[in-house]
């Protein structure tokens, strides 16, 4: 009869703990990962999509002997380094919270590095396709160009800055919080500015290779519309998920005594 009340009990106190621990959960962190998960399914799919367009309606992928498939690399590698490598870039400080800061840093350095290698390689095919072509075609002359070229050197300027101020050592404190705010600003600002000159680049595609026949929303013509509004929607939901008040990240008790350490140095 004892061991079956120490059983009940134990059971009764499981159920309490349980109900203390979802009850004092932050809804804020639970809003939090649903719109993350959210976030990179979204990111997940437009890369399928893009993939898809390629290959069934324009050909494929192809080295420089073909221009025209060459070509087919620069919306992949855009696609996946300059919007979905660089919106999770942005996220990886509150999307791995309970990381040591350090190793967030390095984290966001790397990605930051795997996107911007794509992207100089689809600036490259970008550039072979129209250089190699017969006849040559013209570069740097439409919105899309100019726009798309802007967010590659924000994008350069704010790696090289946030590298030295805040991956160097030396730097002093009050330069790093000075820093810090021009540093989240112009990040986003590159990141929508590579949406938006996404989106142009896909309508700008769109209209070159389908010509008048665009209005009848042909297949390639409706999909290549589904991955805009796709890139529309990830990139939404990284700046809220990145400026919400209510999910910043909270230092951990390592992250105080490391930047205490670094004080005492």
């Amino acid at each position: 009869m004892e061991e079956l009340d120490t059983t009940w009990l134990l059971i009764d106190t499981y159920t309490e703990n349980c109900g203390n621990n979802k009850s004092t959960m932050d809804p804020a962190l639970i809003n939090f990962k649903v719109l993350y998960v959210l976030t990179q399914l979204c990111g997940l799919t437009m890369i399928v999509l893009v993939g898809t367009w390629i290959g069934q309606h324009y050909g494929g992928l192809g080295g420089s002997s073909n221009p025209k498939l060459e070509f087919n690399w620069h919306p992949l590698f855009m696609t996946i380094g300059f919007i979905y490598l660089y919106g999770n870039s942005i996220l990886v400080y509150r999307g791995f919270r309970t990381t040591r800061k350090k190793t967030l840093k390095l984290t966001h350095a790397g990605i930051h590095m795997a996107a911007f290698i794509l992207t100089v390689i689809a600036l490259k095919t970008v550039f072979d396709s129209h250089n190699l072509a017969d006849p040559p075609i013209p570069n740097m002359y439409s919105l899309h160009s100019w726009l798309g070229l802007s967010a590659v050197i924000i994008f350069g300027l704010q790696y090289v800055a946030g590298f030295t101020a805040f991956l160097v050592p030396g730097m002093r404190e009050n330069y790093k919080i000075a820093l810090m705010p021009l540093h989240i600003y112009f990040g986003l600002f590159g990141f929508v500015l590579a949406i938006a000159s996404a989106v142009m680049g896909l309508t700008e595609k769109a209209i070159f290779s389908l010509g008048a026949n665009y209005s009848t929303l042909p297949a390639a013509g409706v999909l290549a519309n589904i991955i805009g509004v796709l890139y529309v929607i990830f990139g939404a939901l990284v700046v809220y998920l990145a400026t919400e008040p209510s999910y910043k990240r909270k230092p951990l008790p390592e992250d105080t005594a490391l930047l205490a350490s670094n004080g005492a140095e």
